[in-house]
């Protein structure tokens, strides 16, 4: 009987792991990603951009609840390029945390994304044939 107890909560274990799987997968379907932009203003040095940063609570806004950051990479000269993933009923609240975070410090711009190294790779296998 024990060993029975013991194989049914083992299965229902991995049962629930993967409906959690699943379900995580259905709900990072509906998100869409935004590559946002963060340009330096020139005219600032590093220490300016940081108080600025700093001053609007830039790391307590960004990135909002339910945002997961995918990338972010610093562009030399340029400034910074942060790839999000969002739920679109989200997208206010991503936009609205630049705008309280960010302004001042960089200028911004959005884009649309999606994820082009899967495609990428399949031309390449199709090309090699």
């Amino acid at each position: 009987m024990k060993n029975i107890i013991i194989l049914f909560t083992v299965f229902m274990s991995l049962y629930c792991n993967l409906l959690q799987s699943q379900s995580s997968a259905a709900s990072d379907s509906s998100k869409i990603m935004i590559t946002i932009f963060l340009k330096h203003f020139q005219e600032n040095n590093l220490t300016d951009i940081q108080q600025e940063l700093e001053q609007n609570g830039f790391y307590k806004v960004f990135p909002p609840d339910g945002a997961e950051i995918v990338s972010w990479y610093a562009l030399m000269g340029l400034g910074q390029v942060v790839t999000v993933k969002i739920a679109p009923d989200k997208l206010r609240d991503l936009n609205l945390s630049i705008e309280k975070g960010a302004w001042g410090a960089f200028s911004t711009e959005f884009y649309p994304t999606y994820d082009y190294l899967p495609i990428w790779k399949d031309e390449i296998k199709d090309k090699q044939k």
